[in-house]
């Protein structure tokens, strides 16, 4: 056994060529490959060698040590954690140091933030004479974060961001001010065009191109996607994301909150309230799938609706049945809900920006209209909501998964519901009734967001 290594289920060991002198892994022999805590991971150089650089807080306790890693990519790959969460990976090759054992492994690089160990070492790391003893912990001689202390901490520096402003609409309010408060701040911000964006798509280095060229590494993208675009606007941002850059709103969330269907499912799963809905496929079932929602009068809309456009009213039973044979005639998708009287009209439009409410408006649709929508000629006007109202709307852009989130809200007998929740909200309507620097507070969150990296690059 004098060969053999022996590790516990909790190690020290070192990175040096990472200039990572200590770090605490937790040793999992159901992991395959080892995974690194990174943030802010940048590519650079040539497409055919890419290297990647990224930041580590390698002391849980000190989170103002901050160093900087530069290696080259060897692969990027799909990797299922422990909770069944798939993520697209770089992988690094670095050189291992664990007592008097050193070796090259493969590591992968993801946010590991809230896990207790900076790194999990996997069973591919081990080599063949290693043995895992689960019941003991550091069998290999200790180090310590104190070997931080000879590095001089360094403040992270501010940097102009380079963001992408997804949309075919750059000339619209929306656009201009986003474009406008980004600009302020000193941050480079250039509007594409989704439907002009092609894609190549490869392991080490993904690329989006437009107009004839490769369009650079953005640390961030604002999506503002149509939704004509739905479909090749998310696989657009998916693009992106393979590229390192953060997106405001993560298509799969674009998606869910188009598809109304499966935006209810999610709401009615995490136990949020909404007008009692119904959906159903076969014709035979026309009767039975308006008496699921009341009498009359119910509400006909269509999956993939927008700004009110395919949205009916159906004041009675027998008008409803007359609606849903038309719509199944058209070959259409829509759902059937339940009508709040009560509303009289009107919805609440609460702005959800990085999970809190910053701005909210009331909406009362024109006289003879039951959409309040701002595009059917409703008014607006500034509201001061409950704390009933802004849990539900936090909550609802939460379930959805959205950074940026619209959330309707009617007020019902039993309470606040949420109608809809919109991922690409107007800013112009919200802004004009609250006189609230919604744009600004989008370009904010960013910063928070995509992280800044130390000097020392």
């Amino acid at each position: 056994m004098a060969d053999m290594l022996e590790l516990g289920w909790e190690e020290w060991l070192a990175l040096p060529k990472l200039g990572l002198p200590a770090i605490k892994a937790k040793v999992d022999t159901g992991a395959r490959t080892s995974a690194l805590h990174a943030e802010v991971i940048e590519t650079f150089g040539k497409p055919e060698s890419p290297q990647v650089r990224f930041l580590i807080q390698p002391d849980p306790e000190r989170p103002k040590l901050e160093i900087v890693c530069t290696a080259p990519v060897v692969d990027r790959r799909d990797v299922t954690s422990s909770n069944g969460q798939t993520e697209l990976r770089y992988v690094i090759a670095a050189e291992m140091q664990i007592g008097r054992e050193r070796r090259t492994i493969e590591i992968t690089l993801t946010n590991r933030e809230t896990m207790s160990y900076r790194m999990l070492l996997g069973r591919s790391a081990f080599g063949e004479k290693t043995v895992v003893s689960p019941d003991k912990s550091f069998v290999q001689p200790r180090l310590s974060y104190d070997l931080y202390d000879t590095i001089k901490p360094r403040r992270p520096a501010s940097r102009p961001l380079r963001i992408a402003l997804l949309t075919r609409e750059p000339d619209n309010y929306s656009s201009r001010r986003l474009l406008d408060s980004a600009r302020s701040r000193g941050h480079i911000i250039e509007p594409i065009n989704t439907s002009r964006c092609y894609m190549k798509i490869e392991a080490k280095a993904p690329e989006v191109h437009y107009d004839g060229k490769t369009l650079p590494s953005y640390d961030a993208v604002i999506p503002r996607i149509g939704a004509s675009m739905t479909s090749y606007g998310m696989a657009v941002l998916r693009q992106f994301e393979g590229t390192g850059a953060w997106c405001l709103n993560p298509p799969a969330s674009i998606g869910a909150s188009r598809d109304k269907l499966l935006a209810h499912q999610l709401l009615s799963q995490a136990g949020i309230a909404m007008p009692v809905t119904a959906f159903a496929n076969s014709p035979k079932d026309t009767k039975d799938l308006v008496g699921l929602v009341g009498s009359g009068p119910v509400v006909l809309k269509l999956l993939e609706s927008t700004q009110g456009r395919g949205v009916v009213l159906a004041e009675t039973k027998k008008a409803a049945e007359s609606l849903v044979d038309a719509f199944r005639g058209l070959d259409a998708n829509f759902l059937v809900q339940e009508f709040v009287k009560e509303a009289a009209g009107a919805d609440v439009r609460c702005l959800v920006i990085g999970g809190r409410v910053v701005a909210a408006m009331k909406r009362q649709a024109q006289e003879g209209e039951f959409r309040s929508n701002l595009h059917r000629g409703g008014q607006a006007t500034a509201i001061t909501l409950s704390p009933g109202e802004k849990k539900i709307a936090v909550a609802a852009a939460k379930r959805l998964g959205l950074n940026l989130a619209g959330v309707d809200i009617l007020q019902s007998k039993a309470g606040p519901v949420v109608l809809e929740v919109n991922s690409s909200p107007g800013l112009e309507g919200i802004e004009a009734a609250t006189d609230k620097d919604v744009a600004g507070t989008v370009v904010r969150l960013i910063e928070q967001r995509v992280r800044t990296l130390s000097r020392k690059r």
